[in-house]
Parts: structure tokens; sequence; C-alpha cells
């Protein structure tokens, strides 16, 4: 059987917890599954997955010594009630579903500041005994599956996984990429007559999986009416019996949530069971993240920012700021948490800020999603401090200027101004931008991570797509309005500022592009669309604009398809860099997209390959990815997903639209293809209608929360 699935770009195009969701992520392909060998050194990826491990470990910790779940709803009855009651079965044996049900659920205090312990890197986890994975191996191919698979079911399930696994044929499902069916056929082979739709092992499983696949279309949980449908859609006899199950074996987490969480407690027991409430069904691993992030923003919201500099001089910095730049330097001088909205040149007002921080003597720093993201905004906050920033992958602040990182540096430690001895990040103000890109998890770390009184602001394009991991942080914020939002007027300028700009609001309109700064190529079908693609890199955009190939990018849905990223790439390396593909496929001098952790792409090119593995130039950092890591976390770079691309701007960008690819197309995909473009965009386009029909119909999918609602508990709205 094979086990990989063929993705599409945008993972929110599958409906929530319906089956197929997985395999919709446009960067599933390429997560960084595994422990990645045994290096000398960690690399990036596991450095930042062992801060994550710490963090989740603190929050378990802080979650055990609560009295009960997360309360904010009233009393149940029925199946919800039932499922409730399994809960509180697990989580204490103690007290009735009803009693707790009749009490009032109490607006939260924010919580007293924790000092964490500095997430330092521990040893990179051992590989399986090469006993286990054999044994698992025989365990495989006894029930039919690809013997591939036993380092990675061996690594998942631990010691005695061959036993387990022959006990529970269902836990294949774990293993990335593997089908329900795929898995009920090997449960079938190993237990023969055993083996029914109605196992209790087959529905547990299930309804793990089911919510694995949400997590990758972006929701931290499901209503328990969608995750029901679903298991009653894979053939599971009893949907509410197998979540039950699963929440009693604590595969899951269950949460009733107020649907009018700021409306007075019920009185009464009549009150209380009409109080309107949805049951919602999570893996723990994104509801505690979730609940951490919520309690880390209350508690940056609610102190008070330490006093750097008097007000007059606040007053001062912000008068002597250009326009929305001198709201932002005004709110964040006496807010602990500030969301700061616009597009690419709305960036000059962060720079301002920190320029403005700085000279009042705050440790200021600033964070983005990629590393050429970095290194431009590096460029920008230097030069208004009038000094060059060097780069060679070192990153370090000039005086007078703020420093600048990755996200994922700053939390492994690699990049940033380190921690202070309570293991806090050493700083006073954060700018995080490229914010529509945290999800939970990411955001959970980072704000657990500020000291207290520190001051962090949010800055992003809320237009672009969301995080390819669970949750929509920025968006939520937003929506909640807990803190200062300032929305720059700054806009972006020329004909590729006035399209995109259309765009956000739902208009496709035709631009004066004098410059040619927009091109339409219309095609066919799909072979017309890459050869036209190729034709555009190597010789048309080079010949009229000077821009090389190398300064070129490619952005199209999806990964398969005639015309997705691998069948451009292959195009686009046999005329740009043709070879035999010695290393895995891969040449010196190919382009490359790396992504080290899942939903992270850093963009470069091959360099050389040798026994241990591929060696990467990636933003002028050397990368060295072990050889049986190199199938799953590197593919070809000429051409990209608009996830993969988020976070990057290039010179001149192709945005290529196959005829198959007019169901995944929706305005945040649009607005972030075509914004990657500084100088010249062209559209091969072949979906006629399906492009302004998407711009102006399909926003983007909802992603079931609950961040919203745990903040509501604890932080009045400002209105």
């Amino acid at each position: 059987m094979s086990t990989e699935p063929e993705p599409t770009e945008d993972a929110e195009n599958a409906e929530p917890g319906t089956p197929g969701a997985a395999e919709q992520s446009g960067e599933g392909a390429t997560a960084a599954d595994g422990d990645g060998g045994s290096a000398a050194q960690l690399s990036e990826a596991e450095a930042e997955l062992a801060a994550q491990r710490l963090e989740r470990e603190r929050i378990e910790r802080r979650k055990a010594e609560k009295a009960g779940p997360v309360e904010s709803g009233a009393k149940l009855s029925g199946k919800a009630a039932d499922l409730l009651a399994a809960v509180r079965a697990v989580e204490s044996g103690a007290k009735p579903v009803a009693t707790v049900f009749s009490e009032s659920a109490p607006r939260r205090p924010a919580p007293e500041p924790v000092r964490r312990p500095q997430p330092t890197p521990a040893a990179a986890p051992a590989a399986p005994a090469p006993e286990t994975v054999d044994a698992v191996r025989r365990v495989l191919s006894d029930g039919g599956a690809p013997e591939a698979l036993a380092p990675q079911v061996a690594a998942t399930l631990g010691e005695g996984a061959e036993d387990v696994l022959r006990e529970d044929p269902w836990l294949l499902l774990r293993v990335g990429g593997v089908r329900p069916e795929q898995a009920d056929g090997f449960a079938r082979a190993l237990l023969g007559a055993e083996c029914g739709p109605d196992d209790e092992r087959r529905g547990r499983a299930l309804t793990g999986w089911l919510l694995e696949q949400a997590a990758l279309a972006g929701h931290t949980a499901l209503e328990m009416p969608a995750l029901t449908a679903a298991l009653t859609q894979r053939g599971v006899p009893d949907a509410d019996a197998a979540v039950q199950s699963a929440v009693a074996e604590g595969e899951a987490l269950v949460f009733q949530d107020a649907l009018e969480p700021t409306a007075p407690a019920p009185e009464t027991a009549e009150e209380a069971e009409e109080r309107p409430v949805r049951i919602l069904v999570g893996l723990e691993r994104y509801a505690l993240a979730e609940e951490s992030l919520a309690d880390g923003l209350a508690r940056l919201i609610n102190s008070v920012p330490k006093e750097e500099g008097s007000a007059e001089a606040w007053e001062g910095a912000a008068a002597s700021a250009p326009d929305t730049a001198a709201e932002l330097v005004r709110a964040v001088s006496g807010h602990g948490l500030v969301l700061h909205t616009g597009g690419e040149a709305s960036l000059t007002e962060p720079a301002a800020l920190l320029q403005a921080a700085t000279a009042l003597g705050l440790r200021a720093w600033a964070a983005t999603h990629t590393p050429t993201g970095r290194d431009r905004f590096a460029a920008l906050c230097a030069g208004r401090a009038g000094a060059v920033q060097g780069r060679d992958g070192e990153n370090e602040p000039v005086p007078g200027a703020p420093g600048v990182a990755t996200v994922a540096g700053l939390l492994s430690g690699d990049e940033g101004p380190g921690r202070d001895v309570d293991g806090a990040l050493d700083l006073g103000l954060l700018v995080v931008l490229d914010a529509p890109q945290l999800d939970v998890e990411t955001g959970a770390l980072l704000v657990e991570s500020l000291p207290d009184g520190a001051r962090l602001v949010l800055a992003g394009d809320p237009g672009v797509l969301w995080s390819a991991g669970p949750g929509r942080v920025f968006a939520d914020l937003l929506a909640a309005r807990v803190c200062p939002r300032i929305a720059s007027r700054r806009p972006d300028l020329g004909p590729l500022g006035e399209l995109v700009s259309g765009i956000g609001i739902g208009e496709l309109g035709q631009v004066e592009a004098p410059g040619k700064e927009v091109v339409i190529v219309p095609v066919r079908d799909a072979g017309e669309a890459v050869h036209r693609t190729v034709q555009l890199v190597a010789d048309s955009v080079p010949r009229a604009f000077g821009v090389p190939p190398e300064e070129t990018v490619v952005i199209t849905p999806g990964h398969g398809g005639a015309a997705g990223t691998r069948a451009l790439n292959a195009a686009l390396k046999e005329r740009l860099n043709p070879g035999p593909g010695r290393f895995g496929g891969f040449d010196p001098g190919d382009r490359i997209a790396y992504s080290p952790a899942p939903g992270r792409t850093t963009t470069g090119k091959v360099v050389t390959a040798d026994a241990a593995g591929l060696h990467l130039s990636c933003a002028g950092a050397s990368v060295a990815v072990p050889k049986e890591r190199v199938e799953q976390s590197v593919r070809h770079g000429w051409a990209l997903t608009a996830h993969q691309a988020v976070g990057n701007r290039w010179p001149a960008v192709v945005v290529v639209l196959p005829g198959d690819a007019a169901q995944s197309l929706s305005r945040p995909w649009v607005y972030t293809a075509f914004g990657r473009a500084d100088r010249h965009l062209s559209v091969v386009h072949g979906v006629d209608q399906a492009l302004p029909r998407a711009v102006a119909e399909i926003p983007a999918k909802p992603r079931t929360t609950r961040l919203p609602l745990l903040l509501s508990t604890q932080v009045p709205a400002t209105g």
C-alpha cells in the first residue's frame, strides 16, 4: 500500500474533520518527521522541538494542578453529559457531572506570573533499537503493510512497539500518511475474524486520526456533531461511544464552551439548562497550547509594562514619528499587547517603533517568519539607524539598531537576545512580524518566553493565508478586541500594490501597468502552462526586466497535478540546472525548499552531498540534512506553494493557475501569491472566471478555535 498523500496547497479547502483533510495540507509532505539522525550537534528543528517538549511539559504540569477541566457553560444532559462524565472519570473520578454543570462559571482571573526554566536543547532522542525495528518489521510484514514504515512505527509507539501494534493494529494510523482503509486492511490481516467496523480500538483510533486531520486543516478542536458525523462516514456504528472511549483513554479532551461567555451567570437550574453551549473535542497537545497562549496573553494585557523612559519621552518619540507610526508608539507606551495591521509598506511603522523604543532604553527585538524576511527587515531597520547590518547568517545588531531574528531562531536560542536568569527572553519589547503565520503552539512558546512587564506587538497583513499549523491566532485576537489595534494608513504603491489591495477587499480589477509590472499569460491546458512558465522564468523575465532566473519564483496551488510544484520543478530543473539527480534526485546548484519543521519553509540551493547527507545554503547559512531526512524535508524550489512562499518576497513572481486548480483558489490564496512580487508579476492564467470568482466570493475557510472564548473569560473587550 502507498502511504504518501497527494497534497494540494491549502488544508483550509478540506471540511472540518472530514476524510482527506491531511492530504490537502500543502506542507504535510515536507514535514520533518522522525528523529533526524544522530548528528553531533542538534539541528535547528531538533532544538526547536526540544524547546516545545519542555514547554508542553510545563503546560501539562499546570493543567494537573487545576481542580478540573475548563468550564464556560452550564448544565448538560444526554450524550453530551455522558461525554463530560467520562472526562470527569478520567481526570478526577470524583465530582458528579450534574453537580459540576449546575455551578456557575466565574470569570477566571489572569494567572500569576510564572517564571519558566530556560528551554535548553537536550540530547536528540535516541533512534529505536535495531531489534525493535526488526520486530516491528515482522509485524508489518504479517499484516501486509510496507516494511519501510518500521522505523517510524517503532519511534511512534516506543518500547514494545511490536506487541502494542499486534494487539491494536489501528495504532498504525498514528504514523503520518497512513489512511484508515490501509489500517483496516492491516487489522484484517492480523486479527482475522476478530476484526470488525464496531471494534472499540478502531473507533478510538479513528477519533484520534480525524482530530489530527482537523489540526492539519487548522482547527484546534472539532465540534462534537462534526466529529461524530465524520466517524459515521468512516463506518463507525456508534460514533458517540468511539469519542467517549478516546476521552476515557486520555487520547482526546472535551470542552463545553458557552456561546455567550460574558453573559451573567445563571441563577437557577432552569436558566442553566437554557444557556447555549457547544461541545468541542480536541487533542490534548493543541488544547493545552491554546489555553497556555490565552493565559500568557492575559498576563501581558493585564500587567503594567515596565517603565522605560518617562511619559513625556514616549510622547516625544510619538510626536517625531510619522503618521500611524505615532499611534503605534503611543499604544505601545501604555499597553502590554498591541496589534498592528498593514501591507509591505507599513513595515516602516514597526521599524520606527523599534528605533524609538531603543532610543528610550528598551531592549527591542523583532522576529519574522522566514530568514529572508528577517534580512529584509534588518536592512530596513539598519537603514533607519544609519548603519549597515552584516549578514553572513549572523545577523548581529549594529549599534543604535534593534535586533532582528526569526521566530524559530528566537525560540531555539540560535538567534536573539538570549535568556535572563529566570529563563525568559532578555528583552523589553518584541515585535513579531508575519503574525498571521503564528499557530497556537508557536504563539504559546513565544508568549510564555516573555518576561513580566514586557511589551508584545503582533504585526502583519490580515489578508494573507493563515498559519500552516492549527489556530488563527492573529485573526482571533483582532476579533476579540482585547487590546489596541493600529491599522496602518500607508498603502502599497504602484500597479502591484493597487492590484493586491483590490484583491484584499474582494475586487480583481484591471490596473494600469505602463512598465508591464503585471502581465497575464492565457493558457489552454496544463501542458501549455508548464511550457510558458519555463519560458517566462528562463527567457522573458530576464530579457524584459533584468531579473535573473534565480531571483524569480513560481507559485502554484498544489504539489501534485500536471502543473503542480513537482511537474514545474522537473521542467525548470531540466532547463536551468540539468543533471542526473545523483543525490536523492538533487544536483549541486538546484534550488530547493527546505522544511526543517512542519509549517516552516526556507528556500536555498544545493551545495554538495556526501555520506552524511545533503548540504544546503539557505539565507546565507549552511544546513546539513541527514540523508534519511532528505525525502521528507527537501523539495526542489523553483516552484513553491503559496504557503511555502508566505513571509518572502522576490523581484519577480510567476503565478501558475492551471485549469484543475480552480477549486483550490480563495481570496487569501490569490492575495498571498500575487503579493509575493516586488517588481514584476506574471500570471499564467488557465482558470477563466474561477479567478475573479475566488477573489470576490471565497474567503478563508473558517477554523474552529477556542482562543476568543478563553480570552473573554480573563480580559474585558475594549470595544
